[in-house]
């Protein structure tokens, strides 16, 4: 940790160089050992989210009356102003659904260390963010962001600005992409991640954008393969931020999962 500490307050005084094409060309080959596996992994993660939510709902609602909710769904989804009560509701959920989901996802960077490393990788190691310290940092940590980011939009939404709520909503998203990288490989808290992300972000931000919009345009290219094509192409932004961490702050070769 000390290290990572070291490395930081270096950035912090001197900055970093970070060349666009070395790290593009690094996360694509990284993309390519895990592709399949990860795809796979998805595709099997969301039909079983799927059956989940769909198995919640006829339970909670009844069968019966599933078509007079979807319509509620519809209307509410068509009004201009929403109410602010129900909005909030909606906002809780996903702020708790966001926290507890993000250990598993975090699963994909450590597949890309492993994959970076030649290392064997299980379906099981998906979950290892699940134990502690890992989950009560990345869980504070990501319901934290979600918390303001969503609360910020929500109230300018209901203020008029939409598109200003949009880009400050995205700017708090990109500004602290690499938090979870710093929990789980460099082993900070919750708070020293996201500042430490926040930092990161400042110095180099331009470039760091463009990698994020490229990773994301190569990302939504799965979609002309039957939609179902995404799957396997969304691995590639969890490869892209692995390698921006580990090209900028580099990575332990002793086993992170470890404090």
């Amino acid at each position: 940790m000390k290290l990572i500490k070291d490395r930081i307050e270096e950035i912090k005084i001197n900055g970093y160089e970070l060349d666009f094409g070395t790290v593009f060309e690094s996360a694509f080959e990284n993309y390519k050992k895990i592709a399949l596996y990860a795809g796979l992994i998805l595709l099997f993660f969301f039909i079983f989210l799927f059956i989940l939510m769909m198995t919640g709902m006829i339970s909670y609602i009844g069968i019966e009356n599933m078509e007079a909710f979807s319509e509620k769904l519809r209307n509410f989804s068509e009004l201009k102003e929403k109410p602010l009560d129900i909005v909030l509701q909606i906002n809780a959920v996903m702020i708790l659904f966001s926290a507890l989901l993000n250990p598993f996802m975090a699963g994909f960077l450590k597949m890309a260390d492993c994959g970076e490393k030649d290392e064997e990788f299980h379906v099981s190691t998906m979950f290892s963010y699940y134990k502690s310290p890992y989950f009560s940092n990345i869980f504070i940590a990501v319901f934290i962001i979600t918390l303001v980011n969503m609360s910020l939009s929500t109230l300018l939404e209901f203020a008029g600005f939409n598109i200003i709520g949009s880009l400050i909503s995205l700017t708090i998203s990109f500004i602290t992409f690499l938090t979870i990288p710093f929990i789980i490989f460099g082993k900070l808290n919750s708070i020293d991640a996201i500042k430490s992300s926040i930092l990161i972000v400042s110095k180099q931000p331009l470039v760091l954008l463009g990698l994020i919009i490229v990773s994301l345009i190569a990302a939504m290219i799965g979609i002309f393969g039957f939609c179902i094509g995404i799957l396997f192409t969304m691995p590639f932004i969890y490869s892209m931020n692995y390698t921006i961490y580990k090209t900028i702050i580099g990575i332990d070769s002793k086993n992170e999962l470890t404090y």
